[in-house]
């Protein structure tokens, strides 16, 4: 990409001479010429270091010869000098206002490069007053305008920033850049560039520091290609990322996948087609529950170079990529999207908005309408007229992390944290973070892990435990009730539900549990199972329970189970006794009416009885007032 744009540049310079050749120079002086000449030749060898030596013994031997001044303004550009090619570029306009439109684009380009917003705004609409000029370039000259605009009021309301170097433990002499923590914030990752490869590296947070970053896998890491631009899961689990031109490739940059093996990683494989294409696919950021991708592409179809997409995992696969609309993706590029873990704000990076200058760093929000609003600018001095790309969001919200080469650090790129602006945080969430093991040995075991939002009935979180360590881990919205169901073949499953309406969001959910198995006599609690108080109707939000039940049973077709229903000792018991059995009844008719045969089902009510917990408080009585189902044969 970059040799395609020296290329281009370097044939508009050379177009700019031929022109110039043929009509009188603005100097008659034969040493300038000669120089100008000479650099000519240098440009035609892609020598630019020896064109800008010729070019400024032609502007030596004559300050006044506008055309040496403007093809030198030209290459300084090109290399992004904008100093000097600022200097260079009023010198034209000093001598020859009317020499050429386009260096009042070029001028006010550069300008805005440097910060100077007035006087680049200044220039740009002078180029606008030209008649004739292409439709981009008149496109682009409002945009930057509209950039200018922007940057004169963001310059006066600046928001907070204090950005903090990470420390040598991450940061080294060599690029870092593109970090990303799961929920819990013990473990970053990141790009590390080291003679020109990109490699994972990796750190463990202990005692609220970071430790010395290490290698992450030969697994994902490669000598021969580069990784980079990754993605990690909310529970640490699944690592996607970009990989570019390898022989598994469908275009130049593919996304891929890996998922964690005990302490190492499995190896990564192509997520081809739909995601992948013949196109540039990259920066992967997958959603909280794990079954939305959003990525970038350049594929024919979008609104400009770069822009995002997002995939939905469904039982047959991804589905087709969806543009963002134009929301979010504009005529020029949006890139590095990160979806924070509420599922509904996105921050990326983009020069098609108005902002400071070049890429900076924006968030959007999802409507009501379920589509994408338009973003809003994370203002100055988070953004500056420089690149601003590459940040994510811890999962409580609060802070950012991010890589710059223009703050004080260790060399090249470091990555840094800052604290966000409240009017630029998510919605918040806290992550559920448990362990499931075997019985009374505690032994860990792999195990399907499904949470449900109760009140729209809808999974949010679905995944497996770790075989090593039997964990899991969720990010989920706070202000929400939740039903969470653990399952094993072979062992009776566990329910429970919890509330997180008046959770604090940076104080982790834990639950511990352990499984037991299918022995007759053992019971397990359907703890997502309601009714009304003092009924026998089943409410709604007791769907997802009684479909795992169905589940079990399918799964175990020689069990039979008893349905048991108890009440806690409050009123009269014959009433109680009568209501615990409805209950039992209402969970029995649903299975039936589902599937289940009537003959691998008993129910009964049992009343006040068996109480797991004393009737001297309400949250004990709670406990008591409970649906069971025991096995009795199998």
């Amino acid at each position: 990409m970059k040799y395609w744009a020296l290329c281009v540049s370097l044939c508009l310079v050379s177009a700019l001479t031929a022109k110039g050749q043929n009509k009188l120079y603005s100097t008659s002086n034969s040493s300038a010429i000669t120089y100008y000449q000479k650099a000519n030749g240098s440009l035609d060898r892609r020598n630019l270091p020896e064109a800008i030596t010729y070019l400024q013994s032609a502007i030596a031997a004559d300050d006044n010869f506008t055309e040496a001044h403007a093809q030198l303004g030209d290459l300084f550009k090109l290399q992004q000098q904008y100093k000097q090619a600022i200097e260079q570029f009023r010198k034209v306009i000093q001598l020859n206002p009317e020499f050429s439109r386009a260096v009042y684009l070029k001028l006010g380009e550069s300008e805005v490069s440097l910060a100077d917003y007035s006087q680049a705004q200044q220039h740009l609409e002078k180029y606008l007053t030209y008649p004739n000029s292409t439709p981009e370039n008149q496109h682009y000259a409002r945009k930057l305008i509209s950039d200018c605009v922007f940057s004169i009021d963001a310059l006066k309301h600046p928001v907070p920033f204090k950005p903090v170097n990470l420390g040598p433990e991450i940061n080294t002499a060599n690029d870092e850049y593109l970090p990303v923590s799961t929920a819990d914030e013990n473990t970053l990752i990141f790009t590390r560039k080291v003679n020109n490869n990109e490699d994972f590296f990796k750190s463990q947070k202990q005692d609220k520091h970071w430790t010395n970053a290490t290698y992450l896998s030969k697994q994902i890491n490669t000598i021969e290609y580069n990784e980079g631009a990754q993605s990690i899961s909310q529970d640490g689990q699944y690592l996607f990322f970009t990989g570019c031109n390898r022989p598994d490739g469908l275009g130049r940059c593919d996304i891929y996948v890996t998922q964690k093996k005990g302490d190492d990683w499995n190896k990564p494989f192509n997520l081809s087609a739909p995601i992948n294409s013949p196109a540039w696919e990259s920066q992967p950021s997958i959603s909280a529950d794990g079954r939305t991708l959003y990525f970038v592409s350049n594929r024919k179809g979008g609104y400009g170079g770069y822009d995002i997409y997002k995939c939905r995992l469904t039982n047959t696969g991804w589905t087709q990529p969806e543009n963002l609309g134009p929301n979010i993706n504009t005529p020029l590029d949006e890139q590095s999207p990160f979806i924070h873990p509420d599922d509904s704000t996105m921050y990326f990076c983009s020069n098609g908005w108005p902002g400071m200058g070049n890429k900076d760093l924006f968030v959007s929000r999802l409507g009501k309408d379920g589509k994408w609003q338009k973003p809003q600018n994370l203002g100055y001095p988070i953004n500056s007229s420089g690149d601003e790309n590459g940040m994510s969001i811890t999962a409580n919200g609060t802070y950012a992390f991010f890589a710059s080469n223009t703050l004080s650090g260790y060399g090249g790129f470091d990555i840094y944290t800052f604290e966000l602006p409240e009017a630029a945080r998510p919605h918040l969430v806290t992550y559920v973070k448990g362990t499931v093991a075997i019985g009374l040995n505690k032994q860990p075991i792999d195990a399907a892990v499904e949470i449900v939002d109760l009140e729209k009935n809808q999974t949010v979180y679905q995944n497996y435990t770790s075989a090593a360590h039997g964990e899991f881990l969720a990010t989920l919205p706070v202000g929400k009730n939740y039903g969470l169901t653990i399952t094993k073949n072979g062992y009776l499953f566990y329910s429970e539900n919890f509330s997180l309406k008046d959770h604090q969001s940076g104080k982790p959910y834990q639950i511990d549990i352990a499984l037991d198995p299918i022995e007759i006599g053992k019971k397990a609690i359907l703890k997502n199972i309601f009714f009304d108080t003092n009924k026998y109707t089943l409410k709604p939000e007791s769907e997802s329970a009684l479909e795992k039940l169905m589940d079990f049973m399918k799964l175990n077709p020689a069990v039979r189970i008893e349905i048991a229903g108890y009440t806690d000792n409050v009123g009269n018991d014959q009433v109680n006794l009568i209501l615990s059995g409805n209950r039992a009844k209402a969970v029995y008719q649903y299975l039936i009416t589902h599937g289940v045969a009537a003959d691998r089902l008993v129910y009964k009510g049992y009343g006040k009885l068996q109480p797991i917990a004393p009737n001297t408080t309400e949250e004990n009585r709670s406990q008591n007032r409970r649906t069971e189902f025991k096995i009795i044969a199998k």
